[in-house]
């Protein structure tokens, strides 16, 4: 759905000058950055509640990954609603907070929350499925111990995007679209946030092309870091900006646990679920398509290992260390990655054809392993080719490709491991408030996630966290933004500063290099911050880095208020990316081991790797040094990474007697950290 925004103007504005740039001002009680589906339900929320002084503001209306990413069935992660084995709030916070590196308060308000945020998302209509007695079943998704999981199709999170912002119309909450926020503004003591600055991408002229909001609150609300890896699932519209947040001193945490996992490259695309179950053949070719390849038969011993760890793939797609030996699903994603980064040849899934077991195509149901037997007979899905069976389990998986120029029937899709979430971020409390007070982080950009976090969970946690998030500003910090003038005397120095690169910029004309060093990044990321890691290259790119982050902006410029953005856009890619490798390179140089989505090795090629034992890819996975099994924290300050290590906190215990409860929420007594 492309929402009308001809009727969400936003309130009037004040014009001043500043270094010469003519700049409208807003204010608002809350600002909300981004416009995904955390975003839009934290201005449901804050105007549910009572709250109407509300402003969102969005680079591209729709542009983030809720309103462009997928599966083939996308999850919710929520606590079981039906069947007869039971659930329960404790259950769920334990299985959260044991994916480690997770506090226990946090997991705790996620499974609290999940099924107020669930069925917000029903009454809303997002068509979550039920049979006819009401139940909402569920599945079991990737690091799930039960059947937690739900989804309304590929396009889960986009019918989520929808559904809210159908309810911001309605509710007519004001919208200023083609807005790229470029900082935000602190106090001078840097303890709060108290506004942003912004460049209205629709404006021809720069120097009428800067926008400033005078905030009380501000929920960011802008996703993860998409633009600072080369091998990407996230949405191409979906760049990030947790840069502007370290600048303004924000807290990060946890930023070493990326998720990666198998996904098309031409239409980007996580190839999960049924998509890995219906067995599709992996082949690679040369750079010009010819060569073809199936280069998994030359590690797996047998067509049954083969085909189970194919299937497998599908419900345990985020790579992870623990599955690799034993010839498990993530040994796949080591082929892959070996094929593309080592081989330097193409990789494709095809869906036309079996897996060739050393030429013979023949698909053998009776030597599939009986969990994918079963599988597949359970799903009406013994068809003799992939693309059968997908379409038996899963015909909407296949239209999605159509709809994107790739008919599965007649092509193969390209493929490559790629980075898709990030479970770390900034740090939050039990409100999602970050340490930079007045900043609430939700979604992606809020850290929350730990290590090993079940597939679906991320989006309840924007549910929950950004409700939570409005519920604090609205008791808490229900009051106006500071009077104007001394908004702009607080921010006047920040200000001139942004501005100034842009009086730079504009006058440099070196427009052609902004590209080279966003593939600069990308590719340092990827191959210091990817599936495989060692000490050695973390720390040569973290240098790197830094040298970059201190140059950059001498060699680049803009003609253009869009190659302005870009610039800007570049600076904070430049900063993320130091931030993220100084954060994986602290982890490894103290001791820290594979786990989550990344192998820590001093091991010359991934063939070495394969080549080990189970006893030695299990040592590796381990949580008994500090740096394990707590959380590492990083801040910026005067430019450098400054790093903690923070323990984790336990679940709490809860005083749940009615009486005691019922008075502390009627004296808002509940609303502490």
């Amino acid at each position: 759905m492309v929402m009308n925004l001809k009727n969400l103007l936003p309130m009037e504005s004040e014009r001043t000058v500043i270094s010469g740039y003519v700049i409208d001002c807003y204010c608002i009680n809350t600002l909300i950055i981004g416009s995904g589906a955390a975003s839009l339900n934290a201005a449901v929320s804050l105007h549910s509640m009572g709250q109407e002084d509300i402003l969102i503001v969005t680079s591209e209306w729709g542009g983030g990954t809720s309103n462009n990413a997928g599966s083939d069935k996308q999850t919710y992660y929520k606590l079981s609603l039906s069947g007869d084995k039971p659930d329960s709030i404790p259950e769920m916070t334990r299985d959260l907070f044991s994916g480690k590196c997770m506090h226990g308060d946090i997991a705790l308000c996620e499974a609290q929350g999940s099924v107020q945020a669930f069925m917000n998302l029903v009454n809303l209509g997002v068509p979550f499925p039920q049979d006819k007695y009401g139940a909402w079943a569920g599945f079991k998704t990737d690091h799930d111990p039960r059947a937690r999981a739900t989804s309304a199709g590929p396009y889960t999170s986009r019918m989520m995007f929808e559904a809210l912002a159908g309810e911001v119309k309605k509710r007519k909450i004001e919208v200023l679209n083609h807005h790229h926020v470029i900082a935000l503004l602190t106090d001078k003591g840097k303890t709060n946030v108290i506004g942003a600055l912004a460049v209205n991408t629709a404006e021809v002229d720069p120097g009428k092309a800067f926008v400033l909001f005078n905030a009380t609150n501000i929920v960011l609300g802008t996703g993860g870091p998409g633009g600072i890896y080369q091998s990407s699932v996230y949405p191409l519209s979906q760049s990030g900006s947790t840069g502007m947040a370290f600048e303004a001193g924000a807290t990060g945490q946890n930023l070493t646990e990326s998720q990666f996992g198998i996904a098309s490259v031409k239409f980007r695309w996580n190839l999960s679920g049924s998509y890995q179950q219906t067995l599709p053949r992996y082949f690679s070719t040369d750079r010009d398509g010819n060569n073809e390849t199936e280069f998994l038969n030359d590690v797996f011993p047998d067509y049954t290992s083969l085909t189970k760890a194919i299937f497998l793939k599908g419900y345990q797609w985020p790579f992870d260390p623990r599955k690799v030996s034993g010839h498990g699903s993530s040994l796949i994603d080591l082929l892959v990655f070996r094929e593309g980064e080592e081989r330097g040849r193409r990789v494709w899934i095809d869906f036309r054809r079996n897996p060739s077991w050393w030429n013979d195509e023949t698909f053998s149901p009776d030597k599939l392993d009986p969990e994918v037997y079963k599988y597949l007979v359970n799903s009406g899905a013994l068809k003799k080719t992939p693309v059968e069976r997908l379409q038996a389990m899963n015909t909407p998986a296949i239209s999605l490709f159509k709809e994107n120029g790739i008919d599965l029937y007649t092509e193969p899709l390209e493929i490559a491991v790629c980075a898709q979430h990030n479970n770390g971020g900034l740090k939050g409390n039990i409100w999602w408030e970050s340490d930079l007070r007045h900043l609430f982080p939700a979604g992606e950009i809020n850290g929350s996630h730990g290590v090993y976090r079940p597939g679906g969970s991320a989006l309840n946690s924007g549910q929950v966290g950004s409700h939570r998030a409005a519920m604090y500003i609205f008791k808490k910090y229900n009051t106006p933004p500071m009077i104007s003038c001394e908004f702009l005397a607080e921010t006047n120095e920040q200000t001139e500063k942004k501005l100034a690169l842009a009086t730079q910029w504009l006058s440099s004309g070196k427009t052609g290099l902004n590209g080279k060093f966003i593939d600069e990044i990308r590719k340092r990321m990827s191959e210091a911050g990817g599936i495989i890691r060692t000490r050695g290259k973390a720390a040569r790119a973290a240098t790197e880095a830094a040298m970059m982050l201190s140059q950059v902006s001498e060699k680049t410029g803009a003609a253009s208020v869009t190659e302005l953005t870009r610039c800007y856009m570049l600076m904070d890619h430049c900063l993320t990316h130091y931030v993220y490798l100084e954060a994986i390179k602290t982890y490894l140089e103290k001791g820290g081991r594979s786990r989550g989505s990344f192998i820590v090795t001093d091991r010359d090629t991934i063939d070495t790797i394969i080549r080990q034992d189970a006893a030695w890819i299990a040592n590796l996975c381990q949580y008994d040094r500090e740096i394990e099994k707590n959380i590492l924290e990083v801040q910026l300050k005067e430019g450098w990474v400054v790093t903690n290590i923070e323990e984790v906190r336990n679940i709490p215990s809860q005083n749940l007697w009615f009486e005691k409860v019922w008075r502390d929420y009627l004296e808002d007594k509940y609303l502490q950290c």
